[in-house]
């Protein structure tokens, strides 16, 4: 009973090193799991007080509001090239939207007359309909007036 041989003592001691290893990272994952739940790294909410901590990237939608095919992707391209950050293309709930207009999410008026300055749309296209379920700055409306803008 006493006669363990070396084989087989070296073979327990390796099982339970492995065991105390999985152990400890077992712990190590809980704990890094509890305190993630706890203590949440990313807020969801904008930066209301200073606008001064909003990224100077603007973050835009372009919505296709005319029915062409591509157009979207056109603005894309253009104002990727202007330095905005387009996050999000697609349709319009229609397609008969004579003028192009800009959607001042968040509530910075400036950051969509931004927008309307580059593409040379004028201010008064510029509406503000400000929702805390918006993430977005701006939304772009790409109206039937499209070839009268600067994307050439």
């Amino acid at each position: 009973m006493g006669n363990v041989s070396k084989e087989e003592s070296t073979n327990h001691l390796f099982l339970n090193s492995v065991i105390g290893f999985l152990g400890v990272l077992l712990v190590i994952l809980l704990v890094a799991l509890f305190s993630r739940i706890l203590f949440p790294r990313i807020a969801t909410d904008r930066v209301q007080k200073d606008p001064a901590l909003i990224s100077e990237v603007i973050q835009l939608e372009v919505l296709n509001g005319c029915g062409i095919n591509g157009i979207a992707t056109r603005f894309t391209d253009r104002l990727r090239e202007y330095g905005f950050d387009v996050v999000e293309t697609g349709n319009y709930d229609h397609f008969d939207v004579s003028n192009t207009f800009v959607i001042s999410r968040n509530g910075q008026m400036e950051n969509a007359y931004r927008v309307a300055d580059a593409l040379g749309i004028s201010r008064q296209q510029v509406l503000r309909e400000q929702a805390s379920e918006f993430y977005l700055d701006v939304t772009l409306i790409i109206g039937l007036d499209y070839e009268s803008l600067n994307i050439n």
